[in-house]
């Protein structure tokens, strides 16, 4: 089985945190590679995010990945942030731009995630194994798809050891996406970050905000279904596992589950692919 990893984000309250920890037992039996943990828009939740790192890491024995955005942060508060993970043994960052909070004035003292990998490279040499983002349908915010690409090769140029992918349900898309950056030069591994699905008012909701594409014969299929949990999430758990035999196939280097916290159609897709 090629590597697998699960994104997690920070619980807010405590029968969040319970969740979490259900959660992270039952995913922590697959042997993932490590686990990143979400950064919270201009820093809302970057307690919680120390918090739920350190939680993993101590509690559940697993490697882990903190993400670290731009947004909001002083060159100090990032130093300080990455001196804290070092100290505490963390060898793995997920390094993003992250979104702009509404009614935030300024981003921080990094506009790009080029310049916060650099930055990271500067203050603490080789120490971690950086993942960058991936946007195999274009960055939401890119000018065009060319411009999508040099920014992508800034990242890794900037010293990323890899990159994990936004969801997406289109193999093709993200064969393209590695066939052009290979072209440019970059050899890095990409990983693609992978989307169970459990409902699908909130996978659309997700997919709007993000720019991942529904293909059509997804969504008339599960419109169809209504409110028939249990078929939809049948339906969902086939056409991922589907998706992530295909990226396997072609070559893709190993796959990054966005759990939502819960572990049920992440087990659905894996058991899937035995």
């Amino acid at each position: 089985m090629p590597a697998i990893s699960f994104e997690f984000f920070p619980p807010k309250t405590d029968e969040q945190r319970a969740q979490l920890d259900r959660t992270a037992k039952e995913l922590k039996a697959l042997k993932p590679e490590y686990v990143s943990v979400t950064f919270g828009a201009g820093g809302s939740t970057l307690s919680y995010t120390g918090d739920t790192v350190a939680r993993l890491h101590q509690q559940h024995g697993l490697e882990v990945a903190p993400h670290l955005s731009c947004m909001g942060g002083t060159k100090a508060e990032i130093a300080a942030l990455l001196d804290s993970y070092r100290a505490a043994g963390y060898r793995r960052i997920v390094a993003l731009r992250g979104d702009l909070p509404s009614g935030m004035a300024t981003p921080g003292d990094f506009r790009y995630a080029s310049e916060l990998v650099h930055f990271i490279r500067e203050h603490s040499g080789d120490h971690f194994h950086v993942e960058v983002a991936a946007y195999p349908e274009m960055h939401p915010q890119a000018e065009d798809v060319h411009a999508d690409l040099r920014h992508f090769k800034a990242k890794v140029d900037a010293g990323a050891d890899g990159a994990i992918t936004q969801y997406f349900f289109n193999p093709d898309a993200y064969f393209r996406f590695v066939e052009d950056v290979r072209k440019l030069g970059v050899t890095v591994p990409i990983v693609p970050g992978v989307m169970p699905i459990s409902q699908y008012a909130q996978l659309k909701r997700f997919s709007d905000a993000c720019g991942a594409e529904i293909p059509r014969w997804m969504t008339k299929r599960m419109q169809a279904y209504y409110d028939d949990v249990e078929s939809i999430r049948a339906l969902g758990a086939d056409v991922v596992a589907q998706l992530c035999r295909r990226l396997l196939e072609g070559g893709a280097p190993g796959l990054h589950f966005y759990t939502l916290n819960r572990a049920k159609a992440t087990r659905a897709v894996l058991d899937q692919l035995g």
